[in-house]
């Protein structure tokens, strides 16, 4: 049976429902509920929707439950006489006089919160503890951050990414100092915008321009890029025209913003990062394919000949060849990539070991071969690296901290079970060779407290902090994470523990903040 898709409209507001019935059997379905409503508005004279949408579900299970009476012989046949229907109009309208009551005291309670949001100076916090969103996505591990919270997890679910932030895929929220969550930190903001974005920030962005997280890659994640300013607005103001779902699995771009970013090793780490150069390329690809079945090594002399044709754009050539490798050689590219060794060739270990492991999760995905076409790069705790919009990587394991432009927006270029859009993924992808610079962890000398990491871009900073005792300032928000030990925010009550995090308003960090502790943080600011 295939699935079918209904959208309800009632006077402005919208949802879109799928469901595994029959596209007829929803449609039917959605014209009995449009003349329900408007027997509710013609009989009830009511223009709001929510109330609309209650009195009318109301109403269809008083339909649903006389007919149910009605089958056991129970319904009364005088219950659609005039007192009966009296009744009925006395029950809706007292309805309707409770729902007034209740969206009455809800927007009193709106109100009041907004009030609480909106604080006056001498109310406004130095920091806000946080609570943070989970992403579980199959790829996370199930120790790495659970072990940083300090929560159980019994389940064993995979924890992928921790996002700190703004973003409405996954915002924070503000721990009040009763310790009841309180609003989002958008809301905080939006209500308090001098004291939390400070002059610089307002005038260059509007909001709070980045995004933090955890990052905890148990598995191999798929390659990826990211799209610059241009192209993202550009791609979201289209699909937005054609009107593509924001979950819609083929939904390219979720916001209209660029996505760089930084990712800060804080143990392990291994990724994949930019292409190799177009030589080197065609090196591995020779020595790995010469022990390979003859309709397989045809396949992928295919690659090296894309590579040496094309002058102009060879690496475009040739991962335009890749993703045209024809079935039967992708059937066989698992299981040779699993027994292939390369023994001759131990300078390459790292490569056949990646490829082989990549081939037992991906293992009809002609990018498996990633490892011979792309920069594998090893992180230590400390170390990081910085990646432009347009640049091919994938995560391949390792925990991280990882900071970026306030977007969702990926183009999937292999290793993966997802929408691949080829046009746009080769519209974003900049075919240059390019192998990242590592900025090393910082070495820590008497004296010295912070280190900020080198950054391209205007939308974030990241710096490692460490204690004893050290002064904080900044012209703009930020938000802090612990990840070892324990910090005191000096003149406050705030401590924060392994794992926890705060927002740090600009006018509290102009003014200067004293942490103090035995810890390790990472902060995230606008350089």
């Amino acid at each position: 049976m295939s699935p079918g898709k209904v959208t309800i409209n009632v006077l402005g507001a919208s949802i879109t429902i799928s469901s595994d019935e029959k596209q007829l059997y929803l449609d039917s379905l959605l014209e009995i509920y449009k003349n329900e409503v408007e027997k509710t508005q013609k009989s009830t004279g009511l223009e709001d929707a929510l109330k609309t949408a209650i009195l009318t579900g109301f109403s269809l299970c008083d339909k649903i439950e006389k007919l149910r009476l009605e089958k056991k012989g129970l319904r009364r046949q005088q219950q659609e006489d005039d007192t009966d229907f009296q009744e009925a109009e006395n029950l809706t309208l007292k309805l309707i006089s409770q729902l007034d009551e209740v969206l009455e005291e809800s927007t009193a309670e709106e109100k009041l919160i907004t009030a609480d949001i909106l604080q006056t100076e001498e109310k406004l916090q130095t920091v806000y503890k946080l609570k943070n969103t989970v992403k579980n996505y199959p790829w996370g591990s199930p120790l790495w951050i659970p072990a940083m919270l300090g929560v159980p997890n019994p389940e064993a679910a995979p924890w992928a990414e921790l996002w700190m932030g703004v973003h409405p895929e996954g915002p924070s929220r503000v721990n009040l100092n009763n310790g009841e969550e309180g609003p989002l930190l958008s809301e905080l903001i939006e209500n308090n915008r001098d004291y939390c974005l400070g002059e610089k920030v307002q005038k260059e962005f509007g909001c709070l321009p980045f995004l933090f997280k955890v990052l905890a890659a148990g598995k191999p994640l798929s390659i990826q890029v990211h799209p610059d300013r241009d192209l993202a607005r550009q791609g979201w103001e289209r699909e937005n025209r054609e009107g593509i779902d924001l979950k819609a699995p083929e939904r390219n771009y979720k916001d209209p913003n660029h996505k760089p970013e930084i990712i800060c090793a804080l143990g392990p780490f291994t990724a994949l990062c930019g292409f190799r150069e177009a030589g080197e390329i065609s090196k591995l690809l020779g020595i790995y394919s010469k022990n390979a079945h003859v309709i397989l090594k045809e396949s992928l002399d295919l690659l090296v000949t894309a590579l040496k044709t094309n002058n102009e754009n060879p690496h475009k050539a040739f991962l335009q060849a890749l993703f045209e490798m024809n079935n039967d050689s992708r059937m066989l590219l698992a299981s040779y990539a699993e027994s292939e060794k390369n023994t001759n060739y131990p300078q390459y270990s790292a490569e056949w070991k990646l490829v082989s492991r990549l081939a037992k999760s991906n293992p009809t995905d002609p990018s498996i071969l990633a490892p011979l076409y792309m920069n594998i790069i090893e992180l230590n705790a400390g170390d990081a690296m910085f990646l432009p919009a347009g640049i091919l990587h994938a995560y391949i394991e390792g925990l991280g901290i990882e900071l970026m432009a306030d977007s969702d927006n990926v183009l999937r270029g292999g290793l993966t079970n997802k929408h691949i859009d080829l046009n746009e993924l080769f519209k974003v992808t900049k075919f240059d060779p390019h192998k990242p610079h590592i900025i090393k962890a910082p070495v820590i000398t008497e004296g010295e407290e912070d280190f900020t990491y080198p950054s391209l871009c205007g939308d974030f900073s990241l710096r490692c902090l460490t204690g004893g005792r050290l002064n904080y300032s900044s012209s703009s928000p930020g938000i802090i994470i612990v990840t070892s030990g324990v910090l005191a925010v000096g003149g406050t009550d705030t401590i924060l523990r392994k794992g926890e995090a705060a927002f740090i308003p600009a006018g509290a960090a102009q003014k200067g903040l004293e942490f103090s502790g035995n810890f390790t943080a990472y902060s995230a600011s606008v350089p």
